[in-house]
């Protein structure tokens, strides 16, 4: 479900992004209009200065529902219904004040709250009674301090996971510091992230574990091996905790009045049990075992924006990202989004994705991996394929507020259809309100 929940979050967020691309940066690569790209930047007259008060300076509120089809369940060891639904909720509210001079504090407050539904999850007992929904609560705090002379800006982020299975805490370091004319910008990103997985087994597949002189030895209760490199010597399924730290850069520079790109660069490193003992592996003698993963891999995306003013409605948006790990994945990301403003208060925005994936080594379909191999998955996450996501987007944002009420200063909807060559399917429909 981890999968899932990352592309309806990730479409969410998308939604909120893009609608304030008019008024504040962000990682869509924010450009100003052409107008006023070069208006000089005041300073601020401190000799009287006063301290700003607590404020909200905002309320953000995003709803999707996310639906899916199609039939390569790692659950039931790449066979079977990978039908999904899924209701994401999630609450921010900014809060600003100012207590020193040319020093803006912003603290972000979130709440999440995600409802699914799986079809598979029923099959973790042979028998299809497991449970097929779960719940998933997500709560986070994000503090920046912006020094509002210079453009230069630090915070701290921390973050909560929590669902049925899964447990996850995350801290973040992050900070951006402007050319010294405005128009260029390094910003960096240090975070991690460490989780509990629980170790929730196929009902046939519930451990054994016994010791002998070649070490401790898992497995099933019908004899089957559920850990070890295939030669006796194994050792028993990890159950560490998962660790995943990352450093994300980037640096933006507007060309001129019309034209803005962005550099991207992250660099992912994973420790710790990265398998789920849920989905189940066949091989070719027709045994069932549970997906055995390495306890690390490294990762490396790197990415370029390029967004061109077209004229005074229109603004071309294109991303492109390259990506690689030690797993044998590798993978290319093309997307284009063209928002057209049809009035100066509403504005539709048709996208469209691209994305080619390689197999990662240790993937093989159903009833193909070899009762020998070390590690093993049937997961198609992990599969060669290629995917399509495009959709529309509309918003909103009338000067007397939305349906007339002055506190309700933008809406957008925005809706995406996902097609990949292993015949999933998915849809995904978004709202997303901005209160003042």
């Amino acid at each position: 479900m981890r999968k899932v929940y990352l592309s309806v979050i990730g479409f969410s967020l998308l939604c909120r992004l893009n609608s304030h691309a008019q008024t504040k940066q962000d990682t869509g690569l924010y450009i100003k209009p052409a107008a006023s790209l070069y208006t000089p930047v005041s300073t601020p007259d401190t000799a009287g200065y006063n301290p700003r008060a607590l404020r909200i300076d905002e309320i953000d509120f995003v709803t999707s529902y996310y639906g899916q089809t199609g039939d390569h369940s790692a659950v039931t060891g790449g066979i079977g219904t990978e039908q999904v639904t899924d209701i994401a909720n999630s609450l921010t509210l900014n809060l600003v004040w100012q207590n020193k001079p040319q020093k803006k504090n912003t603290l972000a407050v979130g709440l999440g709250f995600d409802y699914h539904s799986a079809a598979s999850q029923a099959f973790v007992s042979k028998t299809g009674a497991s449970s097929p929904t779960g719940t998933r609560i997500y709560p986070s705090l994000d503090w920046t301090v912006e020094n509002t002379k210079t453009g230069n800006a630090f915070g701290l982020g921390a973050y909560y996971s929590g669902e049925y299975n899964y447990q996850s805490l995350g801290a973040d370091l992050h900070f951006s510091q402007k050319t010294a004319d405005k128009n260029g910008e390094f910003s960096a990103k240090l975070q991690g992230y460490f989780d509990q997985v629980k170790l929730i087994y196929p009902s046939e597949l519930i451990p054994n574990t016994t010791t002998s002189d070649n070490g401790t030895v898992v497995t099933s209760a019908s004899g089957t091996v559920l850990s070890g490199d295939g030669h006796g010597h194994r050792a028993a399924i990890p159950s560490s905790p998962r660790t995943t730290l990352s450093a994300s850069f980037s640096y933006s520079q507007m060309i001129n009045s019309r034209l803005q790109i962005m550099f991207l660069g992250d660099l992912v490193t994973q420790h710790g049990y990265l398998s789920l003992p849920f989905h189940r592996v066949y091989f070719t003698n027709g045994k069932d075992t549970v997906e055995h993963l390495p306890s690390s891999r490294f990762k490396l995306p790197l990415g370029f924006r390029l967004n061109y003013f077209l004229g005074d409605n229109i603004i071309l948006r294109t991303y492109y990202r390259y990506y690689q790990d030690n797993w044998g994945i590798k993978s290319n990301t093309i997307g284009i989004e063209v928002p057209y403003k049809v009035t100066p208060f509403f504005s539709i925005s048709p996208f469209y994705r691209f994305y080619d994936q390689s197999a990662a080594k240790y993937f093989a379909p159903y009833e193909t991996h070899s009762p020998t191999d070390e590690y093993y998955t049937s997961n198609y996450e992990y599969s060669k394929f290629n995917a399509n996501f495009f959709g529309v987007g509309f918003r909103i944002a009338p000067p007397k507020g939305v349906f007339g009420w002055q506190g309700l200063h933008e809406m957008e909807i925005r809706y995406g259809h996902y097609t990949q060559t292993t015949d999933l399917v998915s849809d995904v429909v978004s709202l997303s309100l901005g209160f003042k």
